[in-house]
This record gives C-alpha cells, structure tokens and sequence, in this order.
C-alpha cells in the first residue's frame, strides 16, 4: 500500500469540483492508508485546446445526456446546490493564477481551503470570481487572509511568474496526456504511475493503490415476513 495523488482541476469544471470536495472528505482515511493527496491548478481551456478535446456542452447528445448525470452526480456527492452559473462558461485565468500563488506562499490548508472556496462561490452562490472584485470579496468573506495578503495575491495574477506557473501546469498534465479535469496522476507504492480521469472512478484508483474500499454492490431483497 501508500502512494500519491496529484489531482489537478480548475474551478470552472462541475466535476473537479466533485472530486475535491470527495478527496478533501477522505484525506484522512487515505493518509491512514499512507496516501498522500496534493492539489493543483491548472488552466482547463488550455487543456482543452492542447488536446483537442471540446467541451462536453457543445456536443448536443452529451449536452443532454449530461443534464441526467449532472444531477445524479450533485446527490451522490451531497452538493445538489451546484449548478452553472448565467456567466459559464468561465474564463478562469484570475483564479487560477491566484491560486498558484497561495499555493506557493501559504500552508497546504489554507490553499485547499481557498480553492473549495473558489468552487463553492462560482458554482453554489454564482458569484463571478473571474472578475476582480468579486474575487477579491469572496477571499474576505473566507477570513483566512488579511488585507495586504489579499491585496498581495491580486497583483500576482499580473506577475510574469504566476502566469507563467499557471502555464506549466497545464502543460505538465497536457504532456501525462489530458484532455479534461479533474485529471489525477497516481503513483502506487510499488513506484508505478498511472492516470485517472474524473470524479466517478476512484474505486479504479484504490485498487491501483492497494486501498481496501467497499464496492457498489447489489444486495438481495428483504425477506418477506
């Protein structure tokens, strides 16, 4: 047993939003199992257009189809507030950078924090976090940072090196072979590396790293008294 995930998302995709809100949930269970999970971000339209892939949206049978999956997912995840905001889709770029930046300047917990933050703004309230002042509202209504370190990561999605860190981490998960997100490159405890894609196949992932898990299973009806 023990190994890695390193899970990328950005907050403009529902089902990265899924598989945070699910790992952050068993964090501590998988730490038991001596596996470690990190997050990072990355910038999915550049994922997109690196891959080719296009947005399942703009096909009309996965359009709706993905009505269906959208909503067993929400209920299956107990997130069934989330739905697309009047704005999506996102142009995430602000974010994102933004959280490159606090991932590199403030504690593991802060940056997992702020980014289910990011998630639950732009999909539960639909607050438009690409923008700089909701943004930066959303940021104080966390309390987690002061002033001057809100004022400090505004300016860092100017900066040449969060623009330029945003772009290598897509391109790192483009270079694994991605095509969407949430995308997960998995290292077990043997060193073998694998990845998994989306927020429904982690039973794959445990048994890729030896974690015991209780599978779906059908169970035979009730006796009749």
């Amino acid at each position: 047993m023990g190994g890695h995930i390193d899970c990328y998302l950005d907050v403009s995709s529902f089902y990265s939003y899924m598989a945070l809100s699910y790992l952050l949930k068993n964090r501590d269970l998988l730490a038991s199992h001596d596996v470690t999970v990190e997050f990072h971000p990355i910038f999915l339209g550049g994922v997109n257009v690196g891959s080719g892939n296009k947005p399942p949206w703009t096909l009309p049978a996965k359009a709706k189809y993905g009505k269906f999956d959208v909503e067993r997912t929400k209920k299956y995840h107990d997130l069934e507030n989330a739905s697309p905001p009047d704005f999506f889709p996102p142009l995430t770029l602000l974010p994102q950078r933004a959280l490159c930046y606090v991932k590199a300047h403030h504690p593991q917990s802060t940056f997992d924090q702020i980014f289910l933050a990011l998630f639950h703004a732009l999909w539960d309230l639909h607050v438009n976090i690409t923008l700089p002042s909701p943004f930066t509202e959303t940021l104080e209504t966390t309390g987690l940072f002061h002033p001057s370190q809100i004022s400090d990561i505004l300016s860092a999605t100017k900066e040449q090196e969060w623009k330029d860190k945003l772009l290598a981490n897509t391109q790192k998960v483009l270079d694994q072979g991605a095509f969407g997100a949430p995308w997960m490159w998995v290292r077990n405890g043997e060193g073998k590396e694998e990845p998994f894609f989306g927020s429904d196949r982690f039973h794959f992932m445990w048994t890729f790293l030896g974690v015991p898990f209780r599978d779906v299973e059908i169970t035979p009806p009730k006796a009749k008294l």
